[in-house]
């Protein structure tokens, strides 16, 4: 009879790096996020609250 492939215990890596690159992703998304909120914010304040609408207002318009 023919015998399953997998091993019956499972390898884990042990090292210092292992699981480290999803939460470096997270952080880096994360702090992408922030910089484009934050700029976002600051071209409001720099421009006032009616040309901030008016070029979303112009990009929608473009983009349809």
């Amino acid at each position: 009879m023919a015998q399953p492939l997998h091993q019956a215990h499972s390898l884990r890596d042990n090292s210092p790096t292992a699981g480290r690159a999803p939460s470096v992703l997270l952080w880096t998304g994360a702090g992408v996020g922030g910089l484009l909120v934050i700029g976002a914010l600051a071209l409001w304040f720099h421009y006032g609250t009616q040309v901030f609408f008016e070029m979303i207002r112009t990009g929608f318009a473009a983009c349809f």
